[in-house]
């Protein structure tokens, strides 16, 4: 059950990464609510925010959230995937959402930006995983299955 819970958590996480570092390196989804998308946008983006050099940044953070959602959905090299979404999200949540408070911009108001709310739970969600690690149903835990299972046949091959 542990393990089943634990794939859902890793796939929705990878999800919500996969689809905001493809936005921002390629412009996925840019029709669908998240404003324009690709480098030459989210660097214009970054660099209002303060966050320069914004092609650099925003090569980064896709980068980041791209690949870190990839690795996150196999379960491989969970932890340090995660270390890295947490620091860049950490970052965003600082300079682009924290000047709008707390909650999202639920009203759609152009003069607005989003708050910290989807961050913070995508944090959280991400250090939870973190905690307990990516699960059996995982290459990190297949790994950590086969070289418990080595460690306990050279153990059994020893006679003291």
């Amino acid at each position: 059950m542990l393990s089943g819970g634990l794939l859902i958590l890793r796939l929705t996480l990878a999800f919500a990464l996969v689809s905001h570092g493809g936005h921002i390196l390629f412009g996925l989804g840019a029709g669908g609510g998240l404003g324009e998308g690709g480098l030459a946008a989210s660097a214009a983006r970054f660099s209002a925010a303060g966050l320069n050099p914004g092609y650099l940044v925003a090569v980064i953070v896709g980068v980041v959230q791209f690949a870190g959602g990839l690795l996150i959905a196999a379960g491989m090299l969970t932890r340090w995937a995660i270390i890295a979404a947490v620091g860049i999200l950490g970052v965003l949540l600082w300079k682009l959402h924290a000047p709008w408070g707390f909650y999202l911009n639920w009203i759609n108001d152009p003069t607005r930006g989003q708050g910290t709310e989807f961050s913070i739970i995508l944090i959280g969600a991400l250090v939870a995983l973190w905690l307990m690690g990516p699960g059996d149903w995982s290459l990190d835990g297949r790994r950590a299955t086969s070289r418990e299972s080595r460690a306990a046949g050279r153990a059994r091959v020893r006679f003291r």
